[in-house]
């Protein structure tokens, strides 16, 4: 059983930035892929960005590529989102879920997701 809370959300200026933790339960974290999705209201929840592991690979979603980067500190069992260049169109509930199949976790089929938190991105 993985426990997930993130934080770090909050409103923001157009080109400011914020950084998302996420605050993981259970000594398995070196166990899971770990990602990052958002919800618009009205919007389906979308991928935004993935690492593995080990951190040695990452992916993102081609609308945060450049701005926002994936990290983690197992021995913190923290997983991170750097968000820079901040747009109107990231404001979003931010969520970070795990599963240890990779591909599972691109796709958005996670087994553990945590609470959401609120990124507002104003004009």
């Amino acid at each position: 059983q993985v426990q997930l809370v993130e934080s770090g959300g909050g409103l923001v200026q157009a080109g400011g930035s914020l950084r998302l933790s996420c605050a993981a339960s259970g000594r398995t974290f070196l166990s899971y892929t770990m990602g990052w999705f958002r919800q618009a209201p009205g919007k389906e929840r979308e991928f935004v960005a993935a690492i593995v592991w080990s951190a040695l690979t990452s992916r993102y979603a081609d609308s945060v590529k450049g701005r926002f980067t994936i990290s983690r500190d197992n021995a913190k069992n923290t997983l991170y989102l750097q968000m820079n260049s901040l747009k109107p169109e990231d404001t979003a509930v931010y969520y970070c879920a795990a599963d240890k199949v990779f591909s599972s976790v691109l796709s958005g089929s996670c087994d553990y997701w945590g609470q959401g938190t609120q990124v507002t991105v104003s004009s």
